[in-house]
């Protein structure tokens, strides 16, 4: 039997590191996930973050830890030789470096509960994609937020039970999130071509989400 690979889900690092509480544990063969405080239920997620630096912390087993960094705070990842694919591009690459990870997250327990991914594929990127990326993520958090503010679904629920996030804190992280690639978007489309700039759109539903002072002087 054939089972379908999970959804990568779009998670800002200040969110997924405080993302402790795993669900679905029942049996070897179930997906194992992992609730964000806004409501997201996670197995993979695809991320955009600067490596700040790669350790091997496990010479014998071959096993690194990577440091990274998206706008919102670091978080760590370990990638080993059953990742293959991510551990041949951690080899060669150098940090910093922006890199584009696709991981299973997982939630570890010992003398307190943390939150750690192991990436199964690791790819360079360039800083636009970088920046589209954390547009898309601000969009999905804040349509989470919403869920938890109308009480629309039963994981919104949960995390609301199990967290009692302040919803005004994570509103304030994607608007950080988005106020810290502000200047590199000016930037970029100084630079760029308008037949370019409009291959690269950042769409923001305003009327629903009103992100546009946050790209404006």
């Amino acid at each position: 039997m054939i089972r379908k690979r999970e959804v990568a889900r779009r998670v800002f690092a200040y969110e997924l590191i405080r993302s402790i509480h795993q669900i679905g544990d029942e049996g070897e063969r179930s997906p194992k996930y992992v609730l964000t405080p806004t409501g997201e239920r996670v197995n993979r997620i695809f991320s955009v973050a600067a490596l700040l630096d790669k350790e091997e912390i496990r010479p014998d087993s071959n096993i690194w830890r990577l440091r990274l960094s998206d706008p919102t705070g670091v978080y760590y990842a370990y990638v080993g030789r059953f990742q293959p694919e991510a551990l041949e591009t951690v080899i060669e690459i150098e940090a910093p470096e922006l890199v584009a990870i696709v991981g299973k997250v997982r939630v570890f327990e010992g003398m307190k509960k943390l939150v750690s991914v192991r990436p199964e594929n690791i790819v360079p990127v360039e800083i636009e994609v970088r920046d589209y990326w954390v547009i898309e993520t601000a969009k999905r958090t804040l349509e989470r937020i919403k869920a938890m503010e109308n009480e629309e679904d039963e994981d919104a629920k949960l995390a609301m039970k199990i967290y009692s996030p302040n919803l005004e804190e994570y509103k304030n992280m994607v608007k950080q999130a988005v106020s810290a690639i502000r200047e590199e978007i000016k930037v970029f489309e100084e630079e760029k071509s308008e037949e370019e700039i409009e291959e690269f759109e950042f769409e923001f539903e305003e009327e629903e989400w009103d992100l546009s002072d946050l790209l404006e002087e």
